[in-house]
């Protein structure tokens, strides 16, 4: 029996962009990632490092390009959110069937962008739906590594076989799938979050 639900945040409750940043930067003259840059993503993701030193770093790297063309590019990836969404997960938190747990991959500026495009009052009613909200930036662990899998199994004294974890990005997924964890890999472009016991019929709604 299920008895925690664990979601990813971006495009399984936010729209994401995830073409965009690409495409911005190579307006700006950045038409690939190397994997110096690729880790300099991964340390800003598990603050690693700060927002000054990220955007400092990509500053120096390309001195033709502002740091806020940088954020604004950065932030690019973040759309909207559905506020038919928010509403299905407050009435699931209101229904407390089930300790809802947030984890996320991500990074001060995209936090800020969420919060500007949805309202901090809206971000506050998302983060009042969860028993607990995790964000990488914060616990400095990332996925899908398997010890972010294991410090939420351990910190709330989860069974992985009554843990039901929703993600849109199939590495993740695989990773937790490992632990014995139950798994939904959402596709974005096909299936919405609010149907997540449609779907998943085997769970109790």
């Amino acid at each position: 029996m299920i008895k925690t639900l664990l979601f990813d945040f971006g495009d399984v409750f936010i729209n994401l962009d995830k073409e965009a940043p690409g495409i911005e930067m190579k307006k700006l003259g950045i038409h690939s990632f190397s994997n110096e840059m690729m880790e300099i993503n991964k340390q800003y993701e598990m603050g690693k490092i700060d927002t000054t030193q990220f955007l400092e770093w990509y500053h120096k790297k390309f001195p033709w390009i502002s740091k806020k063309q940088l954020s604004e590019a950065w932030n690019s990836i973040i759309l909207s959110f559905p506020e038919y969404k928010l509403k299905f997960l407050e009435n699931l938190a209101n229904s407390k069937q089930y300790q809802l747990i947030l984890l996320s991959n991500t990074n001060h500026l995209h936090i800020e962008k969420v919060i500007e495009n949805m309202t901090l009052k809206r971000y506050d009613r998302f983060k009042n739906c969860f028993n607990a909200f995790y964000l990488s930036q914060e616990i400095n662990l990332r996925k899908p590594d398997k010890n972010i899998y294991e410090f939420i199994l351990k910190t709330h004294n989860i069974d992985p076989h009554e843990c039901f974890f929703i993600d849109d990005t199939l590495e993740n997924i695989i990773a937790a799938k490992k632990l014995g964890i139950q798994v939904w890999n959402i596709s974005p472009k096909k299936e919405d979050i609010i149907d997540l016991f449609k779907i998943n019929t085997h769970l109790i709604a």
